[in-house]
């Protein structure tokens, strides 16, 4: 059993109430902090603590940015690889015409079956079980390949082998994919800069006295929001926004489903 990194064993209430945790502990923190300082040595914020805090944020958002770009690159190369295996496993069912008479009803009902499974998506192709159905019938559908070849050595048998070859590399690349999620280290660096962030502008509104619950409410509201959906993004099966399996469904209705 393959296993993820630990913040996508976690669901989207506990990443949001870990969120909100850390970015209102932060802000609180550097306030009691700020009130401290300002209470002690009788000091205010200059312009260049401002530019610090600014600095600050600003590194907080291109690290936002760049985590966001990464899952929606993730996100947008999975859709790709389902429309471009629908067009794989189309194309070897259309080149079963070329297998001999004896050989091409079993060969379309594994497609059929295989179309079925990978129209699943994720729980069907990277689950134990669904990883073994998957092999099972494409070695089944080789070792068609292979007695086509045995029995009429021609272009077009070698044709069909070529795309149940491209089929079966699909299956590699779409597994890799679902299984590329965003490392715990890029979550650990994002939490630390959010903590330093947080931390640093609470302490501005401490030496000035001064903060609005109003404004830090709607800042980690947003806050929230981004990191919610960078952890939609990098879960192709779960969420509000999902990896379609259209393609793969649309290709099912058109060649039909497996018999019982």
């Amino acid at each position: 059993m393959y296993k993820f990194g630990v913040v996508n064993t976690l669901s989207f209430g506990v990443i949001a109430i870990i969120a909100i945790g850390i970015a209102l502990l932060s802000i609180e923190f550097g306030w009691c902090l700020g009130i401290k300082v300002a209470k002690r040595k009788n000091i205010k914020a200059g312009a260049s603590f401002y530019i610090a805090v600014g600095a600050t944020m600003g590194l907080l958002s291109f690290i936002l940015a760049t985590t966001f770009g990464m899952a929606a690159a993730r996100f947008d190369l999975r859709k790709a690889n389902v429309v471009t295996e629908a067009n794989a496993i189309g194309t070897t069912y259309l080149r079963i015409d070329f297998l001999p008479d004896s050989l091409r009803e079993e060969a379309r009902q594994l497609i059929r079956s295989y179309t079925t499974l990978r129209s699943g998506g994720e729980s069907s192709i990277i689950s134990v079980d669904g990883m073994a159905k998957s092999a099972n019938i494409q070695d089944r559908l080789w070792m068609i390949g292979s007695i086509a070849v045995k029995q009429s050595d021609t272009i077009s048998v070698g044709l069909f082998i070529q795309s149940l070859n491209d089929m079966i590399d699909m299956d590699t690349t779409r597994v890799t994919t679902l299984r590329n999620r965003l490392p715990d280290n890029i979550w650990l660096m994002l939490t630390l800069i959010t903590i330093f962030s947080m931390a640093s502008l609470g302490f501005e509104f401490g030496i000035q006295g001064y903060r609005s619950w109003i404004g830090n409410i709607l800042l980690v509201i947003a806050f929230t929001s981004v990191i919610l959906l960078i952890a939609d993004l990098d879960r192709p099966q779960q969420g509000l926004v999902q990896v379609s399996q259209q393609p793969l469904i649309d290709l099912l209705n058109r060649i039909g489903g497996p018999l019982p």
